[in-house]
């Protein structure tokens, strides 16, 4: 039901009129005359489309097509995961312009009822195409990736403010706050063993639980060192160019506070095959970590970074079973989280995370 006229609350409310209202200023105005509207993506927990749109008059400033992200249209889904159009929305009117990380143009964001209306209107950036979160991708791509997020780490390291940023998804973990946190995750690995265990090899099923049982003595670790975390950092999440020589970042809705490299070992340990992983990680590591001594980043060498991109791999256990266990289920996403899990879990047993945590603890 659509309860604000400004916010559209399902393709059909994504008119001429609406488009043209958003679009104008008061010195510009602007006049759609047609759009057409098409389902992009297979997101879970929103929905996403893209809007081919003809002018009255010739509009040189604007294009011809834009992308627009609305709630998922499941209620349910919907109300349980509103404080991600927060998040989202958060970023786009509050950080975006704070940070260097490669964004779509945004051209109107809205949000109302504390999340559950919600609207984002971006630049559509076809040809770039999504990476593939089930076949991996190559080391060149990779590279690309963690320089732009420390696009997002180096401009606002260990920036105090971040602290009482308000549009974080979860929430700067306390004691309290860490072990209900870990609660959850605990949970939510039973749950996802009971949904795709059988797709999934012992060891990974044996990672999982462990790994999320330690997740509330995780989140306290090296507090001293923290900025804002995408949180789903993941190909998926990602938009290359034709020539792939660019990379654009979206859903920038799991924002989190915390240590930096986990939105690197997320990346790393799931959009890697593990054999590419094993052989390209200290690479990558070096890339991510000269590109932050560029922005400015001091007192943070190199085998710091190495230390922490192994304490972060905690990250995707945590975020997949969360994912799993609280959003949607489909075909894809169900392979995608498979997938997820066994690479991730595979690198943190071979890189020892559990190990390093509980010497930490």
């Amino acid at each position: 039901m659509r309860t604000n006229p400004t916010i559209p609350a399902q393709p059909d409310d994504v008119t001429a009129s609406w488009l043209s209202s958003v679009l104008s200023s008061a010195d510009t105005p602007v006049a759609v005359d047609h759009v057409q509207v098409t389902a992009v993506g297979t997101g879970q927990t929103a929905a996403t489309y893209r809007v081919l749109v003809r002018y009255r008059e010739q509009q040189p400033a604007l294009p011809d097509s834009f992308i627009v992200k609305m709630p998922y249209q499941d209620q349910a889904v919907r109300d349980r995961v509103s404080p991600s159009y927060r998040a989202e929305h958060a970023f786009y009117t509050d950080v975006a312009h704070t940070v260097d990380v490669p964004i779509p143009q945004c051209f109107h964001c809205e949000i109302d009822r504390n999340g559950a209306d919600f609207v984002l209107l971006l630049e559509d950036l076809a040809p770039a195409a999504q990476g593939d979160q089930l076949a991996g991708c190559e080391v060149a791509h990779a590279q690309l990736a963690a320089r732009a997020l420390a696009g997002l780490h180096g401009p606002r390291w260990c920036d105090p403010t971040w602290r009482k940023f308000s549009g974080i998804t979860t929430p700067d973990p306390d004691a309290s706050t860490a072990r209900r946190a870990g609660d959850i995750a605990i949970s939510a690995a039973g749950v996802t063993v009971e949904k795709l265990g059988g797709a999934m090899t012992s060891d990974a099923r044996e990672t999982l639980r462990a790994a999320n049982a330690l997740v509330a003595d995780w989140l306290m670790l090296k507090p001293e060192r923290f900025c804002l975390l995408h949180g789903d950092y993941r190909l998926d999440n990602l938009l290359f160019d034709p020539g792939h020589t660019r990379v654009t970042v979206v859903d920038w809705q799991t924002l989190a506070v915390g240590l930096p490299a986990r939105d690197l070992a997320y990346f790393v340990g799931t959009s890697l095959t593990p054999e590419i992983r094993a052989e390209s990680e200290r690479d990558l590591v070096h890339d991510y970590h000269r590109a932050l001594l560029a922005y400015g980043v001091s007192e943070y060498d190199e085998s710091e970074c190495w230390h922490d991109y192994r304490l972060g791999m905690l990250q995707i256990p945590m975020l997949a079973s969360f994912g799993t266990a609280f959003s949607a289920s489909t075909g894809r996403g169900d392979a995608m989280m498979v997938a997820m899990l066994e690479r991730g879990c595979r690198a943190i047993r071979e890189l020892g995370s559990l190990e390093l945590i509980r010497e930490l603890i």
